[in-house]
C-alpha cells in the first residue's frame, strides 16, 4: 500500500499553525476573542497531520481565482467536545 502526505494532495488548502502572537494579533485586528471563529476538530486529518492542538488557531490559505489567494481562521476544538457546547 502506497502512502502519502494528504498535505500534498492538490485540493487540500495550506494549513498553518499561528504563533501565540500572531494569534493576538488575528484576534484584535478582527476586535473577536477565539471562541468566535469557526471551529475545526482536532481529529480533522489535516489538523493531526500538522500536529494541532486543541486551542490553536489555524490559518487556512486558499488558491482563488478571482483574488488570488483567501485567508481563513479556525479555532482547533476538542473532538470529545459535542459543537453544541461551544
Amino acid at each position: 500500500m502506497v502512502k502519502f502526505s494528504i498535505l500534498d494532495h492538490k485540493l487540500v488548502p495550506g494549513h498553518i499553525i499561528l504563533s501565540g502572537d500572531e494569534a493576538k494579533k488575528v484576534l484584535k485586528a478582527y476586535r473577536i476573542e477565539s471562541g468566535q471563529l469557526p471551529k475545526i476538530l482536532d481529529k480533522d486529518p489535516v489538523i493531526k497531520a500538522i500536529g494541532a492542538k486543541p486551542g490553536q488557531i489555524i490559518k487556512i490559505v486558499r488558491k482563488s481565482g478571482s483574488a488570488g489567494e483567501t485567508i481563513s481562521y479556525r479555532l482547533v476544538v476538542d473532538s470529545k467536545v459535542t459543537l453544541t457546547k461551544i
